[in-house]
């Protein structure tokens, strides 16, 4: 069943200092406005320093190009790129100057996109924006020239490129030269991408056809606004095509994040901020270790955790087994909210879905920018559900893997959290290909070309564990597992018994000080007793201190030999 998406009540902005963003444009404070959707009449001013979003029902307005650059751009920061545009009619279609030109003097823009570089709280950007107002935003060959062209530039430039995408799709009056269009931006995005630069879009209503099938869907990071239509094939031209009527929601902007195509959905009020974060995770660094003065720290447990650790009596193995699926033992989420600042959560495989029981995104350790990577078996029984009790499906090792190819790119060093009883196993993860996925995962991992570390904080469950565990080291935790398979699943293969569970545990060697003899994982992380939230804070600042040794520990090290270390790593076995 396809779910329903309701777009939420938007709760009145506060003005948003630093820029042009919350300033009123129209000053008649008797002039008023009819909402699309709710159909009820707002005085305009209201609306505008709403960020033109609606202030009865939530709904968002269609922003023009001058108010966009105005909401995200720094004051005056914005100068333009090619303001010229050349006529052209490459079919020779009747009345298509004309409409051009009528066009023109309507909007006062010159073509359907502009760019131009601008500064958002500092950060150099090329910034693009697509208006629905010039016939529907639909790409012919000047709107495609200047995207590419703009592209172009911001390479030579070394410059990321946020581009706010509205289109209808292809420019009927130039047939095929539109359609053109699609692959030369393509190929622009492609070189720029090549030179190691960022690439941001953000999906506004409507974004489709020939745009969502080339540079709206080619981010690094893709944004969208809330409820905005997102789809190739227009609802219209999809019904007629079936014969049925769409549910409520298909192609908004929350069926696309759900379906693994988007990386987040941002409210206006939010979205000048959110790009600042993005662009300052991506600034040009050299090493992996460039942490922000004044963050050193030397670790050392509380009085309460070494004595707790004093008074702390050693796990059988069995134990461990049952302090490791123990529902009070911190997640993933716990440890990263402890650990790392201003983590941003990234959706998606995109290609099926957004997998919930694998977490992950960037994050800045002591000012470093790194991707964060976890299994999330949930914290209460309804998130549990949501996240299949921490059982990653295909598309959940994709959009790791996603991740970590985005990680590489950027040069940021990878750190997972594994958690999991193992890969879900059911009819959907076998029709998706589960073994391929997590085969994928090995394959790639191995040859990342920035340091990898892994950590395992609970269970480490077979394959769907070492999925995410390809790494130049892996830390385990004091009372953590990390197996072929359930110590049950050995005593029914092996024994025909899944009651000797208990004493297979013991056997197995599943333990972290077992795998460190085995040299398996490189170190061990303490618990102080037990894994709780009273010691939560403590291991995770163990877990900081020691990543930053990590790290420090691979600066000067070139992505080839981070490659061989890890190749290597896993060549002694």
């Amino acid at each position: 069943m396809t779910p329903v998406f309701i777009r939420k009540k938007f709760v009145p902005l506060e003005k948003e200092s630093g820029g042009a963003a919350g300033k009123s444009v129209n000053g008649d404070a008797g002039e008023t406005v009819e909402c699309p959707c709710c159909k009820k009449t707002q005085i305009k001013a209201r609306v505008v320093e709403n960020k033109y979003v609606c202030t009865e029902c939530g709904s968002y307005f269609r922003v023009r190009t001058g108010n966009r650059i105005k909401m995200v751009a720094d004051t005056y920061s914005f100068s333009s790129w090619f303001p010229n545009a050349e006529e052209e009619n490459p079919l020779d279609f009747p009345g298509y100057m004309d409409k051009l030109k009528a066009v023109r003097e309507k909007t006062g823009l010159s073509e359907g996109v502009t760019m131009g570089k601008a500064r958002i709280y500092g950060e150099p950007v090329a910034l693009g924006v697509c208006d629905a107002r010039f016939l529907m935003g639909s790409i012919g060959h000047v709107v495609g020239e200047r995207i590419a062209a703009g592209v172009e530039k911001a390479t030579r430039l070394g410059l990321p490129v946020i581009l706010f995408c509205c289109s209808g799709g292809a420019r009927m009056q130039e047939g095929m030269i539109s359609l053109m269009q699609m692959a030369k931006t393509a190929a622009a995005l492609k070189k720029h991408s090549e030179a190691g630069l960022l690439y941001v879009p953000v999906l506004t209503d409507p974004t489709t056809g020939g745009v969502t099938a080339s540079f709206a869907m080619l981010g690094d990071i893709i944004l969208a606004e809330p409820g905005a239509l997102i789809g190739f094939a227009g609802p219209r031209v999809i019904e007629q095509t079936i014969g049925q009527k769409l549910p409520e929601g298909f192609q908004r902007a929350e069926f696309q994040l759900e379906h693994g195509f988007v990386d987040a959905i941002v409210e206006r009020a939010d979205l000048k901020r959110t790009l600042y974060k993005i662009l300052r995770m991506h600034r040009s660094r050299n090493g992996y270790a460039g942490f922000l003065p004044g963050t050193d720290f030397d670790f050392r447990p509380g009085e309460l955790m070494r004595e707790r650790e004093a008074k702390g009596k050693t796990l059988t193995a069995w134990e461990k087994v049952k302090a490791a699926r123990s529902p009070q033992r911190p997640s993933c989420m716990d440890y990263i909210g402890e650990i790392f600042d201003d983590f941003m959560e990234l959706h998606g495989d995109r290609c099926h879905g957004d997998d919930l029981a694998v977490t992950g995104g960037i994050a800045s350790l002591s000012g470093q920018p790194v991707t964060v990577i976890g299994i999330h078996k949930g914290s209460d029984m309804k998130d549990c559900v949501r996240r299949n009790y921490g059982m990653p499906s295909p598309e959940g090792y994709r959009k790791a893997l996603r991740l970590m190819k985005q990680a590489e790119k950027f040069g940021r060093p990878v750190i997972t959290f594994v958690n999991t009883s193992g890969a879900f196993c059911g009819l959907e993860a076998e029709e998706e290909g589960q073994g391929e996925a997590i085969a994928r995962n090995l394959f790639e991992m191995s040859a990342l070309k920035v340091p990898v570390l892994c950590l395992m904080i609970g269970e480490g469950g077979s394959g769907g564990a070492l999925a995410l565990a390809v790494g130049n080291q892996v830390w385990m935790m004091e009372n953590a597992t990390y197996s072929v398979l359930s110590p049950e699943g050995f005593a029914s293969i092996l024994w025909k018994d899944g009651k000797r569970a208990k004493e297979a545990a013991g056997i197995m060697k599943i333990t972290a000080q077992d795998l460190q003899r085995l040299h398996v994982v490189e170190k061990i992380i303490p618990e102080y007793g037990q894994a709780d939230k009273k010691s939560m804070h403590d291991i995770s600042m163990f877990m900081k201190y020691h990543m930053r040794e990590f790290l420090k520990s691979c600066e000067g090290m070139s992505g080839e030999e981070l490659a061989r270390q890890r190749y290597e790593r896993f060549r002694r076995f």
